[in-house]
């Protein structure tokens, strides 16, 4: 049985700054979102097991999400300087991986058949294994949100989570689902 309120009260121990449920049956799959990643603006399509192609196609990420019913969603909001506070914006993205990873471990512990996803790719190895050898850390890793063909503002939308906090903010937005 999924505790929700424990969820809640980890996402927080975690450092994130909103935690609500999810209804893993808002989530809609769009192939526009993923036709976004082939332009390879992050550098990481085709090189990388949590990216496409490698993590499958678009019917392969449906069948994974249905697997599940529920969840959280997670987000880190940073508040800028300016409109173009670039550290800051980095600062929120790199403290959002810290908590997504401190609640990615703390999660696997009680519920090791969750789905993790990330706002941007994995990360755990320097260099990934993709496509010559398989995933080092299969049970560790995670796509993002628009890997799996996500359009987190409808996500964050569906389940009364603001996406957009006012000027000079920035947010990353993660979920975990869980069964």
């Amino acid at each position: 049985m999924i505790d929700l309120e424990e969820l809640v009260r980890v996402g927080k121990d975690c450092g994130f700054t909103h935690i609500v449920p999810l209804d893993a049956s808002t989530i809609r799959l769009f192939q526009d979102v993923r036709k976004m990643c082939e332009k390879n603006s992050c550098g990481m399509y085709g090189a990388n097991w949590c990216c496409p192609p490698g993590m499958g196609d678009l019917e392969e990420c449906e069948r994974k999400i249905r697997r599940y019913s529920r969840g959280i969603l997670v987000q880190t909001v940073g508040q800028l300087e300016d409109e173009l506070d670039g550290e800051m914006m980095m600062e929120t993205n790199d403290a959002h991986k810290e908590h997504f990873d401190e609640m990615h471990r703390r999660l696997l512990k009680k519920y090791p058949d969750l789905l993790a996803c990330g706002a941007g790719t994995c990360t755990r190895c320097k260099k990934c294994t993709y496509p010559d050898a398989p995933c080092r850390f299969p049970e560790n890793n995670y796509a993002s949100m628009e890997a799996y063909g996500m359009l987190v503002t409808q996500v964050c939308q569906a389940n009364h989570l603001p996406y957009y906090y006012g000027p000079c903010t920035i947010a990353y937005t993660s979920c975990f689902l869980i069964e």
